[in-house]
């Protein structure tokens, strides 16, 4: 008989970091503020709308496009760092994607007319759907099994806090300068995750079953294959993550890209006012990230996506189509972000258990960015709609859609909690046998 052992923090909300080795930690924030950084870039770009479409005189669908073009390079990005990531190392590749999308957003704030940020956009989205691919591969592979659920869920809180830091970077250049130079100065210091790649040089390393892989490929003269993540045993697994990952950036992305504009054009919020609401969204967000990582390791991965998705569609309905005061608002905020921003704690753990090593980059960076490529039409759909519906509902209505095949991929592939598939009954029967010749 079996006994299953627990370790003391297995289960601890927060015990888990002080078990973790110098290099797990090392690598936990490596991967944390690259996260961080990334998402201040990516969300700035929502806090500049207002400002950009009356610079450039565009409508609000032109203003979508970008968002739009945006997420579908960004799926490109992803692949690519998947693939470069299997081939050529974790760590290469994350160093690579940070100085990609940090000066692409640079030159963003440069741009004379459209197409110039368009072009610029278009091409920092390389980076940034990058990053996350090496950033979830390389954290998801160092740290061990009954950690990682809550330690890659933590790793993605990230998200919250470069999102935070971009609503206060937004709220103070607003109020201190001219709309056209707030915006501008927004995307120059998006420069600043440069800065990140002297820590991830210092101080990571490749992940050792990583390396261990890369010699067992070598000793049997192979390379590591992209195309593997399609072959007959592996394909059922890629369609399904990459309905999960659409289903949940889905609903993101109609959010969020729009959520400040709504505020000050629906609800006729001033700027100070907009980064009040933006604030308990944010702070829903983080502890809804947090709550999401323990519960992964605590309740499974699946059951977590569908709580989380359930929830989600609840809270945004009310937030976009229900007529509530501006009070009530303020408070449905914080579900909004804690439901809709929580779904993604599970993603990157779960992704990492999914894939074999030796096409786990190839996997997860095509699964996750594959449903970004996917989400990113939300935000021009968004835009189209709203020429004839008001911008919450057609923000609702986009939201509500994606997280119907998030909940059935999550229903559909198999459960990975303790950092691998439960076993078939075939399974059981070969380890039973195992044990019997013992």
């Amino acid at each position: 008989m079996t006994v299953a052992t627990v370790t003391t923090g297995e289960h601890h909300p927060i015990a888990w970091y002080g078990e973790m080795k110098p290099r797990e930690k090392n690598t936990f924030w490596a991967c944390t503020g690259g996260w961080i950084l990334d998402a201040m870039d990516v969300q700035i770009f929502s806090f500049a709308i207002p400002a950009i479409i009356a610079a450039f005189a565009i409508s609000n669908a032109e203003a979508g496009l970008i968002g739009t073009v945006t997420l579908l390079t960004s799926a490109f990005g992803g692949w690519f760092a998947g693939a470069l990531s299997d081939r050529f190392g974790r760590v290469r590749t994350l160093q690579i994607t940070i100085v990609w999308f940090a000066f692409f957003t640079f030159l963003c704030g440069f741009a004379q007319n459209y197409s110039q940020l368009f072009i610029f956009r278009a091409l920092m989205g390389l980076g940034f759907g990058g990053e996350w691919a090496a950033a979830a591969v390389l954290i998801g592979e160092v740290i061990r099994p009954e950690h990682r659920g809550k330690a890659v869920g933590a790793m993605q809180s990230g998200w919250a806090i470069g999102w935070g830091i971009a609503a206060l970077l937004a709220t103070w250049f607003f109020s201190v300068m001219p709309a056209d130079t707030a915006w501008r100065v927004l995307f120059w210091i998006g420069i600043t995750p440069a800065v990140l790649v002297f820590f991830v040089r210092r101080f990571v390393d490749e992940p050792p079953v990583f390396a261990q892989t890369q010699q067992n490929l070598a000793a049997s003269g192979k390379t590591a294959n992209f195309l593997e993540i399609f072959s007959p045993s592996m394909l059922r697994t890629t369609i399904l993550t990459c309905l999960l990952t659409t289903g949940a950036q889905g609903g993101y992305y109609a959010i969020t890209t729009w959520l400040p504009t709504f505020l000050r054009t629906e609800r006729k919020l001033t700027i100070l006012s907009t980064g009040g609401y933006l604030a308990v969204i944010i702070t829903g967000s983080l502890l809804g990230y947090w709550v999401s990582a323990w519960l992964n390791d605590r309740i499974g991965r699946r059951a977590n996506f569908i709580l989380f998705a359930c929830c989600s569609i609840v809270t945004v309905l009310v937030y976009t189509q229900v007529p509530v005061d501006n009070t009530m608002m303020l408070f449905l905020g914080f579900p909004l972000g804690f439901f809709s921003q929580g779904v993604f704690s599970g993603m990157g753990p779960f992704l990492t258990e999914l894939f074999p090593t030796r096409m786990r980059g190839s996997g997860q960076g095509f699964a996750y960015n594959f449903g970004r490529g996917i989400a990113a039409m939300n935000p021009l759909l968004v835009g189209m709609l709203s020429a004839v519906l008001p911008l919450g509902q057609s923000i609702g209505v986009f939201a509500v859609i994606a997280y119907g095949p998030l909940t059935a991929a999550a229903l559909l592939l198999p459960e990975t909690k303790g950092g691998r598939r439960k076993m078939s009954a075939c399974s059981k029967r070969s380890c039973a046998r195992k044990q019997k010749r013992v």
